[in-house]
């Protein structure tokens, strides 16, 4: 009869090292990417480019900060946190719902998503991802078999996550919406809820989506282009098409780290919303596959 092996306290697995190199190098990619793509982009006279770069390297800087710190607290803890961090994130999303923030939270691009708290500027939806996960995952702990229930189980998590996307809708920001309502089905899934809940509730979901997608003249417009990406007719078809012709200049190897021609006004927001384009450019086809490659060891190990 052989010994199970002692785990001392602070010992990290294999898995866990792999995964946090595995971060980190998406994490350095990532700013190198978009170092390469905002070299030349201005916005009244400034680099502002390089101010987005700039503020990637704090955000990253930071949250591995915030990993370590939480890495050594015990998870138990989390339960005791997952109230006040729902209520804190549902005051913050209410904030550019209020016509009297407008100073606090002006509208960019027609949304008002930004929270301005003098010393940091974020989304109050990211937070809203964590406050979720922690959230769910303290009920489904706390009710154990009752998540068979709809009433005792299932229903406490439509109410608090039907709250939460409703205000994100709102600003509007459809996606992470839908993302939270995820996010928050797939805690509850792993807890032993019915799958008759989830087909019920997955399709009222659905028709819900459709419904905002329908009614909302550029969500229409950004999935006609989804299902038919080589129409380059329409605004959102000429960007993508635009995305397209970036990782077709780009070969196996890529044009060379700086060196893409898709940045300099044929591709919108390179150094973000698009930098995958960018990669695929300026790395070539070997690059996107070790992003890809990263992404799904990155999935596998978390």
């Amino acid at each position: 009869m052989t010994a199970r092996p002692v785990r001392h306290p602070g010992e990290l697995r294999w898995e866990t090292r792999l995964l946090a190199a595995v971060t980190a190098t998406l994490l350095v990619f990532g700013i190198a990417a978009s170092y390469g793509a905002a070299s030349l982009v201005t916005l009244g006279g400034e680099n502002a480019g390089m101010d987005f770069v700039a503020r990637q390297i704090v955000g990253a800087l930071v949250g591995g900060a915030l990993l370590l710190l939480a890495s050594r607290q015990d998870y138990y803890r989390w339960r005791l946190l997952a109230w006040p961090l729902l209520l804190v994130t549902i005051a913050l999303l209410l904030i550019p719902l209020l016509p009297f923030t407008r100073s606090m939270a002006p509208e960019v691009n027609g949304a008002r998503r930004w929270v301005d708290l003098g010393l940091v500027n974020f989304q109050p939806s990211e937070l809203a991802r964590i406050a979720v996960v922690v959230w769910c995952a303290m009920l489904a702990s706390k009710k154990g078999s009752q998540v068979r229930e709809f009433k005792r189980g299932v229903l406490p998590f439509i109410v608090v996550l039907a709250l939460v996307s409703l205000l994100i809708l709102l600003q509007p920001n459809l996606s992470v919406a839908t993302l939270i309502v995820m996010l928050g089905g797939l805690v509850l899934f792993t807890s032993g809820a019915k799958i008759g809940h989830f087909i019920l509730l997955g399709g009222l979901a659905v028709l819900l989506v459709f419904h905002q997608i329908r009614d909302v003249q550029y969500r229409l417009a950004r999935l006609i282009t989804f299902l038919n990406p080589g129409d380059a007719n329409t605004e959102a078809g000429f960007q993508i098409h635009q995305s397209l012709v970036g990782f077709g200049s780009g070969g196996v190897f890529g044009t060379g780290f700086g060196q893409g021609q898709q940045k300099l006004g044929y591709l919108p927001y390179a150094y973000s919303d698009f930098l995958f384009s960018t990669i695929g450019e300026e790395w070539g086809f070997l690059g996107v596959f070790v992003v890809v490659f990263l992404f799904g060891l990155f999935c596998w190990l978390g």
